[in-house]
């Protein structure tokens, strides 16, 4: 009987001890309310999964914002006044707006390459009818480059040397 009430009394220590995390992994009586019998003040430890507000999803420029970031360095690299300039930045959105529209298309690419060969015709249809022969040359060849303007290269100066 002595054995039997030991027996009983290591279990009911070793109880006592480990009470607290056997109501931990149930979730009854934490003192932060986290389980079932306390629903006042309940918080979540584990992050929720969902949508985040602070995602932003990040829209494709438009024609006229690529177009406007090019303007610049064209006008500059060219000289063009300011019906030239018009005429240049109409062209141009034009164009990028309709490969904006293929993209989204998704056509084959055989489909794609005819339809970017018309855009690009047309496109250069209209700048050799709006602009003077040499800075219609002068663009066409800024397009070949992507639109990188030449850096100019500075002459070196020869030192002569005095005997």
């Amino acid at each position: 009987m002595k054995s039997k009430q030991t027996l009983f009394f290591i279990t009911l220590f070793i109880g006592v001890l480990f009470i607290n995390d056997i109501s931990a992994q149930y979730g009854y009586g934490s003192p932060y309310g986290y389980g079932s019998r306390s629903m006042y003040g309940r918080r979540s430890a584990i992050p929720q999964a969902g949508p985040t507000e602070n995602t932003k999803e990040e829209t494709p420029p438009t024609a006229e914002e690529i177009v406007d970031e090019q303007m610049p360095s064209i006008t500059e690299a060219i000289g063009l006044d300011p019906f030239e300039q018009a005429v240049v930045r109409t062209s141009l959105v034009q164009s990028v707006q309709q490969r904006i529209e293929l993209q989204i298309l998704e056509l084959e690419p055989l489909k794609i390459k005819e339809e970017v060969e018309k855009i690009k015709r047309r496109q250069d249809a209209e700048l050799k009818a709006g602009l003077p022969e040499d800075k219609y040359e002068a663009f066409m060849e800024l397009q070949e480059n992507h639109f990188k303007a030449k850096k100019k290269k500075k002459k070196k100066k020869k030192k002569k040397n005095k005997d």
